[in-house]
């Protein structure tokens, strides 16, 4: 194999353009195979592959600096700088990050997952180095949509001012995860299509030299147009037109399946295509398309990651004018969903809780201090084993302590659906759905819930000494608990559903001081800022005790679910020995 003679990117400067050729070959093949067997960014990598080579062919990495935007194309990077184990050997596949991690490489500059980032930061480090005196390449690397976002726009305006080295190499796929929207991407059509020489150039209008290659999956192109821009004096754009999931057909013909896929995907026999009769998506689709059909006031919106939510194409022809993508920039979908609510229409939006840290202003700012109606629909919230980059636990602290926010937790397949009613009939404040992340349940039994009387919680069983009160998908934890106090201590607690995360039930909770002795509270999120902490200061002038139970404030990297869960204290077991201990106290 010609990686066999690649340990450092230095080493590709020795070889022929046959090699290099050969050498991306065999790249594809092992990302194909690794990912098939871990799940992760398929097409994104296949597609960046001979870009990745020819620019570190030209450049001098680490001396010159290259940013990954989002990070999720830098698996043919990770194999180019000494990190080819994790690809080569099935036993070291889960060794390195699937993002680009400085504590893995010299190679690697930021921890960076989140999108339309790399221009900004490269500007960071181009100025750094000017105001140093330092000479070096700058380049950063973005695409896959990317370009959508608010953060991307304003890297490019301040990069275009910059007065020196800066290389931005704009990888058109023409595609986000889905297809791309805005009208940007009617400008790199057009230029696509007049092979860079459409009369409107979105990159020369702000003041950068535009460089356009046809061929951005052909090494030699790539290559001759990287070394005409090398160590430029002024802000230069390389716009290059690859393909998405190239080499791999099934990848080229299904973009959007693709770009991130689960183990197993490309095996015949696979069952990652096999999806649940009925799921909390598919719930979702159902009532959003029906109330569509009743009231054409009703639009769907996403920010370019309708996957997350099970938007596939089908329901998205169905919806047609009555569904936005905004590509992605949740900041403007925030804004755009409180404005069209302000308006008298009836959005449904709908954000992964990773991403949904990127909208706070425009949360408190256009959506709640405006008290806009809209529905917001939180998904993938909770504690997880995922990479730093796209934790899903601190959602509950940024939405839940923003005045006029009403920020629901469901527990089963009717209290969802008596929400989602509830939230599309009234016109009093937003609302968000933190839409359970565990397989759906159903009680059997009609939701008959007043949502708009705010913050009242729901007993379910009434004991006495122990209240639980579990939130959303820690319900059944809490009835383990429940059941696990009864076995072992011979006591019976009371359990609690809130169905509110942003506010108390002061009349409930003031009723446990006749009987009980300690509340404990369970979430599946972090713990600073929770709705933990909400209980625990409204009984702080109380002989109450109050244990809370959920996340500690910190960044985990792919630590097993059940790693967390004992680092925590979020097993039955360990919950009942903090009670019992606790109790023990109580009584002296």
């Amino acid at each position: 194999m010609i990686l066999d003679k690649i340990n450092t990117p230095g080493d590709l400067k020795t070889l022929s353009a046959e090699e290099m050729n050969t050498l991306a070959d065999e790249m594809r093949e092992l990302i194909i195979k690794k990912v098939n067997t871990t799940g992760g960014h398929l097409g994104p990598n296949l597609g960046i592959i001979e870009a990745t080579i020819a620019m570190h062919y030209v450049f001098n990495s680490p001396i010159d600096k290259i940013v990954f935007d989002v990070s999720h194309q830098c698996y043919p990077h990770k194999i180019l700088t000494g990190r080819k184990e994790g690809f080569t050997n099935p036993e070291k596949y889960l060794k390195y990050t699937g993002y680009t991690a400085p504590e893995e490489s010299s190679h690697d500059l930021f921890k960076v997952g989140h999108t339309s980032t790399s221009v900004s930061l490269a500007t960071g480090v181009a100025k750094a180095r000017d105001l140093k005196g330092e000479k070096y390449n700058v380049i950063a690397l973005i695409g896959d949509g990317s370009l959508s976002g608010g953060e991307a726009f304003e890297g490019f305006d301040n990069a275009a001012d910059l007065g020196s080295n800066i290389i931005i190499i704009v990888n058109d796929n023409d595609m986000s995860i889905a297809e791309n929207h805005g009208g940007l991407y009617k400008n790199l059509k057009a230029l696509r299509d007049n092979n860079g020489k459409a009369e409107n150039n979105f990159f020369k209008s702000l003041g950068f030299e535009y460089h356009y290659v046809a061929e951005g999956n052909n090494i030699n192109a790539l290559i001759k147009t990287f070394k005409q821009v090398k160590d430029t004096n002024h802000p230069v754009v390389v716009h290059i037109h690859t393909l998405k999931g190239h080499g791999l057909k099934i990848a080229e013909e299904n973009k959007e399946m693709f770009h991130w896929v689960l183990p197993g995907i490309l095996d015949a026999s696979s069952s990652a295509l096999s999806m649940p009769a009925e799921d909390y998506n598919s719930v979702t689709k159902d009532f959003i398309l029906q109330k569509a059909s009743q009231n054409p006031a009703v639009v769907a919106i996403t920010a370019a990651t309708p996957g997350v939510f099970g938007f596939d194409r089908e329901f998205r022809n169905k919806l047609g004018r009555q569904y936005t993508d905004v590509g992605i920039a949740e900041e403007h979908a925030v804004a755009y969903a409180s404005a069209l609510a302000k308006s008298g229409a009836k959005p449904f939006l709908g954000i992964m809780s990773s991403f949904l840290q990127r909208t706070y202003d425009q949360l408190s700012q256009d959506l709640c201090l405006n008290n806009s109606p809209v529905t917001m629909l939180i998904y993938w919230g909770g504690i997880s084993g995922a990479d730093a980059t796209h934790l899903c636990l601190f959602d509950i602290p940024l939405i839940s302590n923003i005045p006029n926010m009403v920020y629901l937790a469901p527990t089963c397949k009717e209290e969802y659906l008596a929400m989602l009613e509830y939230s599309y009939r009234q016109n009093e404040h937003p609302v968000a759905i933190r839409v359970p992340s565990i397989p759906l349940e159903s009680s059997g039994s009609i939701d008959n819930t007043d949502y708009s009387i705010l913050n009242k919680y729901k007993t379910v069983h009434s004991g006495k000494e122990v209240a639980i009160i579990a939130l959303g998908s820690f319900l059944p934890l809490g009835k383990e608990v429940q059941d696990e106090l009864n076995k072992k201590l011979h006591l019976d607690a009371t359990l609690i559903n809130p169905k509110f995360i942003t506010g108390c039930d002061e009349e409930l909770l003031n009723s446990l001081k006749e009987n009980h002795k300690l509340v404990i509270t369970l979430e599946d999120g972090i713990l600073n800022g929770g709705f933990g902490e909400k209980i625990a200061r409204f009984y702080g002038n109380s002989n109450m005790k109050v244990l809370n139970f959920g996340a500690d404030k910190e960044f985990t990297d792919r630590v097993p679910l059940n790693e967390l869960y004992e680092r925590y204290h979020l097993t039955k077991e360990l919950i009942v020995n903090d009670i019992e201990k606790c109790l023990e106290t109580a009584y002296v």
